[in-house]
């Protein structure tokens, strides 16, 4: 069975930092695709940053580029989402999706979130002014 634990949301103040985790297990951590997605109330699912094992591929929304930055730790099945410069319009629910088999997509294509098979339950990200 997969799973995506996410974890490390929380409060912190407008240009501070927070690291969120998704700890994945169930499938081979050699050729996956994570993805981390945002949710703010009243608004639409938003593809944040997404990373591709089998070639590395990387890519993030132009919202955050600059400030977020992915990265994995295969020893640990684990998936990073380092948070710099955080704005308030950053708060949201954050979670963490997987495919099986890598990117399916190029560009901001790849941020799309029906190309994620597997959905963690979610982090809350609050950013306060």
């Amino acid at each position: 069975e997969v799973q995506l634990v996410e974890s490390g949301g929380g409060l912190v103040r407008a240009g501070g930092s927070l690291r969120l985790s998704c700890a994945a297990s169930g499938f081979p951590f050699d050729d996956y695709a994570i993805g981390w997605f945002r949710q703010a109330p009243g608004k639409e699912r938003e593809g944040v940053s997404c990373f591709s094992s089998s070639d590395g591929r990387i890519y993030y929304a132009d919202s955050v580029k600059g400030r977020f930055t992915i990265s994995s730790d295969n020893a640990k099945n684990t998936v990073y989402l380092q948070m710099d410069s955080l704005k308030t319009e950053d708060t949201a629910v954050y979670y963490c999706a997987a495919d099986i088999g890598g990117i399916r997509a190029h560009g901001h294509y790849a941020l799309q979130s029906f190309l994620y098979e597997y959905w963690g339950q979610g982090t809350q990200v609050t950013v306060s002014s």
